[in-house]
């Protein structure tokens, strides 16, 4: 059975007559996803080396061709067989769909850049083309929106990313001018697309943030086993301060040289809830240090 999302991709995709670029295709679809509204969003983009991208749309494309709904030729990535994903769609989003093809129908690579660009400059931060579609006005405004060159106090944030889409997580890294992220998993391996380590330091590296994994500050997963109380959670926590922490000096010391230079850095690792995730015991131990001075977030 085909995921609603990948459903939404198909019927875009002929809704443009079978046949689109990779980038007018994004483009297309984070128009969509605009109409959509926040909370009803099948896809959420970031800020890519050509505007709005959606890694989690680029992953279901490679899985649509790999079982031969797609195929890509030439740079147009072209549907096998129609089959009017439109009509199972829900009303609204099949209405909304009609409406990006009306408005958008005729519509180049460049056309959507432009019109992406200058109506969303957030997503052009980290263009490699912004230059030749923006005038110096609308390349100030884009330079507004990166925060990672607007946002200066040194700062240590923590983040799991239980519960959130790649693009989600990778926003508010950028949005809080984050400029490296600090795996400390042991094991930084996820079920979950987009978080395993080479998945993860690849999209980083795309939206211009810096990755390294320090597993040294990790807990084995077989110390992870059977946690189902908020007791037994304090429990491994303690061992942890009195092992791990108590060991690992030089790996504090890293991150704090870490946010001495790059300033704004971020800790991560899976749970969303504070109590129940090691970064913030990692964060409790570098702020108790003497000499401390700079702040504290958790995301």
């Amino acid at each position: 059975m085909m995921y609603y999302r990948r459903k939404v991709l198909m019927a875009l995709i002929e809704a443009f007559g079978g046949s689109m670029s990779p980038i007018s295709l994004q483009k297309a679809l984070f128009l969509f996803t605009r109409e959509q509204g926040k909370d009803a969003r099948v896809y959420n983009f970031v800020p890519y080396k050509y505007g709005c991208f959606s890694f989690n749309a680029n992953h279901d494309i490679n899985v649509l061709e790999r079982n031969g709904f797609l195929s890509t030729v030439d740079n147009k990535i072209t549907i096998n067989k129609t089959s009017n994903f439109s009509h199972e769609l829900n009303l609204f989003d099949s209405g909304l769909l009609q409406g990006i093809y009306r408005k958008f129908q005729n519509y180049s690579d460049d056309d959507f850049i432009d019109y992406t660009y200058k109506l969303f400059p957030y997503y052009a931060i980290n263009s490699e083309i912004a230059y030749k579609h923006l005038d110096e006005e609308q390349m100030a405004e884009v330079r507004q929106k990166d925060h990672r060159k607007t946002l200066f106090n040194h700062t240590l944030f923590t983040i799991g990313y239980e519960g959130r889409s790649l693009e989600e997580y990778l926003n508010i890294l950028l949005v809080r001018g984050v400029r490296t992220l600090c795996d400390v998993r042991k094991n930084a391996y996820s079920q979950k697309y987009g978080f395993s380590k080479s998945q993860l330091q690849l999209a980083c590296e795309g939206v211009g943030i810096n990755y390294i994994h320090i597993p040294e500050l990790g807990i084995e997963s077989d110390q992870r086993q059977a946690l189902n109380s908020q007791a037994d959670y304090d429990l491994l926590f303690e061992r942890y301060r009195n092992t791990v922490l108590a060991n690992n000096d030089s790996q504090l010391e890293r991150i704090i040289r870490l946010i001495g230079s790059d300033e704004r850095v971020a800790l991560t690792c899976f749970e969303k809830d504070v109590n129940q995730c090691h970064r913030t015991q990692i964060a409790r131990k570098i702020m108790s240090l003497p000499g401390i001075t700079f702040d504290f977030k958790e995301l």
